[in-house]
């Protein structure tokens, strides 16, 4: 989970300038773009500050604290993943102990960094390449083939 103490400054000055909601959301997601906090998180800030709450540190939680997002727990799903990278979630919670919701978390965060790390180049040099074989497929019926 992000740290947005910085944001929350930014959200407090901007509410001290007199600035609306909306105008300090487009201007963290100018500033801080995808990591931008969500317009829900602003609007819940200045709710506060209007109320007279200036702290910006979050309200203390009952519970108890999350123990998923460990590194031993990414450890363990990441040498799941690379002993068999067809892997379901189901089998990696069963195999790392953590809870399907954490275990899915981490894969989609993995995979959007590997994804996000491939050229928009060499992605549609990939993509060229699987509708080419994809159009063999066709042309042979489903029957196997060999090479290109």
């Amino acid at each position: 989970m992000a740290d947005f103490r910085e944001q929350r400054a930014a959200v407090t000055f901007c509410f001290l300038l007199g600035k609306s909601g909306t105008e300090t959301l487009e201007m963290l997601k100018t500033a801080y773009k995808d990591d931008a906090m969500g317009k829900t998180q602003v609007f819940e800030w200045f709710s506060r500050f209007k109320n007279g709450e200036m702290s910006i540190d979050d309200k203390p939680r009952s519970g108890r604290p999350s123990t998923a997002r460990t590194h031993e727990n990414a450890e363990k799903i990441r040498e799941i993943i690379k002993e068999d990278r067809r892997r379901t979630i189901e089998e990696i919670v069963e195999l790392s102990g953590v809870t399907w919701s954490s275990a899915a978390r981490f894969v989609k965060e993995k995979t959007t960094e590997a994804l996000s790390s491939i050229s928009k180049d060499e992605f549609r040099q990939c993509f060229e390449k699987w509708n080419k074989r994809l159009d063999k497929c066709i042309s042979v019926s489903g029957e196997y083939f060999e090479g290109d």
